[in-house]
């Protein structure tokens, strides 16, 4: 009888001690999940409102996962870095913040053109004939041409002259280059056809010095303006003379 009375409180202190342990074992883990380090994008400088993010902006660095943003961009990989490139900042990220997803937005009409636009230039938009849309991209080169009326040995006749040269494209349509997919493209281009289907003309983005977009304005005025596509990597510019037909036939 002495002996079973022993066994019951010796059954109940190894019960409790292993009760204690498993809630030891469980704060522990708990503990070491909550400090368990994982390396994320922050800012490497200040970053303004409306930047259009690059790699040299952002940096790695090692912090516990307690402390991560909710949406913090992970950097498991190398390749994980170029998750930002394109992206636009919605808002300031102070230097060494971490960079949420939230604080981001696709490099899309919703960021602006501005964000596209190099300094010192001007996003003019102009009109071009809805069969070279899909032709041209951003970041293609093209010269403008205006085809107007002028008065030449005391007649009138029509003359083409080639009024700006090497000009960059920033954008088509809504396409600002944000590298999207395949589907993504398709279908931007099928919401986009549709909208502007009672339209003759699409539209691009160039990218124009202050001088060049006043010659522009001046040549939509005057005349008829067309533009035409260079070759990749093509940037020279030349002399041109203007075209007419009695020069033609001369």
């Amino acid at each position: 009888m002495e002996k079973k009375g022993m066994l019951v409180p010796m059954a109940l202190a190894m019960g409790a001690a292993a009760f204690y342990l498993m809630v030891l074992s469980s704060k522990e883990r708990a503990l070491s999940s909550a400090y368990e380090t994982a390396q994320v994008l922050v800012a490497k400088v200040d970053i303004p409102e409306r930047t259009v993010l690059k790699e040299d902006m952002v940096d790695t660095v090692q912090v516990p996962r307690k402390f991560m943003e909710q949406d913090a961009f992970e950097v498991k990989t190398q390749s994980d870095m170029k998750l930002i490139s394109n992206l636009v900042s919605r808002i300031r990220i102070p230097k060494g913040n971490q960079i949420s997803q939230s604080a981001l937005i696709s490099l899309s009409p919703e960021a602006g053109l501005s964000v596209k636009i190099p300094p010192g230039y001007r996003g003019t938009i102009l009109g071009i004939e809805p069969e070279l849309k899909p032709l041209i991209k951003p970041g293609d080169r093209v010269d403008v041409l205006v085809t107007f009326e002028a008065v030449i040995a005391s007649a009138k006749e029509k003359v083409t002259a080639t009024i700006l040269q090497n000009v960059l494209v920033i954008a088509v349509g809504t396409n600002l280059g944000q590298g999207m997919s395949a589907l993504q493209a398709k279908a931007a281009s099928e919401k986009e056809d549709k909208s502007a289907a009672f339209s003759e003309k699409a539209m691009v983005a160039l990218a124009l010095n202050p001088n060049e977009a006043q010659y522009l304005a001046l040549a939509m005025k005057q005349g008829d303006t067309t533009v035409v596509l260079r070759g990749l990597g093509d940037v020279e510019m030349h002399p041109m003379e203007m075209a007419s037909f009695r020069k033609l036939f001369k």
